[in-house]
């Protein structure tokens, strides 16, 4: 039986500016990184502190050559945090693309862009 999700495959164009962007920008960090020599590389990231999932990043062109029928789109993620304001704030004032803070049935959220434009959102979870 299935019990958690374990780790999310995001595929994206550039490994290292994905790196930077989520370490730098986000406040994850590097949890291990690997190469199996022939050109393909992923990079698992995580949030700083008790996240039991982590993503994982791959050369989208890469997996598009070894895997042609796999679907490359990025995942609709949503994140939790517990102080909302303070999140949109760090992302604003590190010139990340944040859009407006909305109130939701289940709270407070806002979304926000990589540097490849792919979206992702942060809801306020208490």
């Amino acid at each position: 039986m299935i019990h958690k999700i374990g780790q999310i495959m995001l595929y994206v164009n550039n490994q290292d500016e994905a790196v930077q962007f989520w370490t730098e920008k986000v406040g994850f960090h590097v949890v291990s990184e690997e190469n199996n020599g022939q050109g393909m590389r992923w990079i698992e990231i995580a949030p700083k502190h008790g996240a039991e999932t982590s993503l994982v990043l791959h050369n989208k062109e890469f997996v598009a050559k070894m895997s042609p029928g796999l679907n490359l789109g990025t995942p609709s993620l949503l994140f939790f945090t517990e102080n909302l304001d303070d999140m949109y704030r760090d992302l604003s004032s590190k010139q990340v693309k944040v859009g407006e803070i909305v109130q939701m049935p289940t709270g407070r959220v806002f979304n926000f862009a990589d540097e490849e434009d792919n979206y992702f959102a942060i809801l306020e979870k208490k």
